[in-house]
């Protein structure tokens, strides 16, 4: 799989890549990531990308013509996105649903944003990562960058790792736990130490659950609950109940 990230500061983007588990997987040849530097494809003596806004305001925007080009330059691809604050919040559908393309661009905007005519002609999506705004789409990038890249076959050394972790199947992960098996006054739950597995996959599956029902509601009714599943949360909300009355 190919990753080409269009960027202002493509030092950014290489330093991160050259990192962990994508820069052991970019070693190996499983994937490829490329930053582009937008301003070499600029035209002028001082390889001007930005200009003032029509209409007045403050700030600086991110000339159409330099990002058009970069994008054109990489010829063709499989998918483009835009990372910008008005984008739709990316998500782990989207990383896995990227993850099975041969080739993304990911554009990141700068100053005050991107001409808009580059959005509505020159890409194919428009992502955030939450509602913030940052300095640029560099970290949005990275952030895309490492949710898909560790989905792509053999990039993790245990396949299990990314289907068991927050999100994957809806539901945020359940507690780890590893050695001392008791540390400062706090022991392991007895149940991740017996050895009987069925019971171990039950506590995780309830925790998860109990998890995403403190902190993430809103998840629960996106995921398929089994009756299990559905009398352990029948618990939980009648728990609540007693605390409150």
């Amino acid at each position: 799989m190919r990753f080409t990230v269009l960027t202002l500061f493509p030092e950014l983007i290489s330093s991160y890549v050259s990192q962990g588990v994508i820069g052991r997987a970019v070693d190996a040849g499983l994937v490829d990531v490329q930053a582009v530097d937008i301003r070499d494809f600029t035209t002028d003596r001082y390889r001007t990308v930005d200009d003032v806004p029509f209409g007045g305001g403050a700030g600086m925007v991110l000339k159409p013509e330099p990002v058009a080009a970069a994008i054109e330059s990489v010829g063709e691809v499989d998918h483009r996105v835009l990372l910008t604050p008005s984008g739709r919040p990316f998500s782990q559908a989207d990383a896995v649903q990227w993850s099975h393309k041969k080739s993304v661009v990911l554009v990141c905007g700068r100053y005050e944003g991107i001409d808009d005519r580059i959005r509505q002609d020159f890409v194919d999506d428009a992502v955030s990562i939450g509602d913030y705004v940052l300095s640029g789409g560099e970290l949005g990038a990275l952030v895309v960058l490492d949710a898909t890249l560790r989905l792509v076959p053999g990039v993790l050394g245990n396949a299990e790792s990314a289907r068991q972790e927050s999100y994957s199947e809806g539901l945020l992960e359940h507690p780890h736990f590893t050695r001392p098996s008791e540390w400062r006054g706090r022991a392991v739950p007895d149940v991740l130490l017996s050895g009987h597995h069925a019971r171990i996959d039950e506590w995780r599956r309830q925790k998860s659950l109990e998890r995403t029902w403190a902190l993430r509601r809103d998840l629960i009714s996106r995921v398929s609950l089994t009756s299990e599943d559905k009398r352990f949360l029948a618990a939980l909300e009648a728990g609540q109940g007693d605390e409150e009355n």
